[in-house]
């Protein structure tokens, strides 16, 4: 026992000495309007998922719950090319108050938001990994609030937004500011 005993004491004695864990690094504003877009596109991709994903191609109008309320139209065409793994859309998103709330390890993942917004997006949706997105997203107001951020701070924009995105890179403007989000 007593050898056990000696054993653990230097393991007791790091753990005693190891002290909390450092607080996540501040989060400006470039890092809050980063998590905004961030929660822009990624509410956009739930939507598509819940509506179009597995459809046929061609014409869409179709509407779903948003998870945490509102609600999410995408009409539009996607044509996919089944060869290159990649579907081509000229979508328009009406978000109506649609809720979303991801949670990650990482602070500067989490967000619980509310947009309301039509948001109009063109370009090429990768399927497989060896091709990547490339897409343009417009909106003439985007009615973002909720929180970004973990410890959660409250975040609202509520103005144009121009983003492009190149593979799982994501830049462009909110209300004038450039904004950089990789996804």
């Amino acid at each position: 026992m007593r050898a056990l005993l000696l054993l653990l004491l230097p393991v007791l004695a790091c753990a005693e000495n190891a002290g909390p864990t450092a607080p996540p690094p501040a989060c400006e504003a470039a890092c809050q309007d980063g998590i905004g877009i961030r929660a822009i596109r990624e509410t956009m991709k739930l939507a598509y998922n819940l509506t179009l994903q597995g459809k046929p191609v061609g014409p869409q109008d179709a509407t779903t719950p948003c998870p945490q309320g509102g609600t999410a139209r995408v009409f539009g065409t996607a044509t996919s090319n089944g060869l290159q793994g990649t579907t081509e859309v000229d979508l328009t998103y009406e978000l109506a108050g649609c809720a979303y709330l991801l949670q990650d390890e990482d602070a500067d993942q989490n967000y619980e938001t509310t947009i309301t917004a039509t948001i109009h997006q063109q370009g090429i949706l990768a399927v497989q990994p060896s091709v990547t997105s490339a897409v343009i997203i417009r909106s003439d107001r985007v009615e973002l609030t909720g929180t970004v951020y973990n410890p959660p701070l409250p975040y609202a924009a509520d103005c144009p937004i121009e983003l492009g995105q190149n593979g799982n890179v994501l830049t462009g403007t909110l209300c004038d500011r450039t904004v950089r989000s990789d996804l």
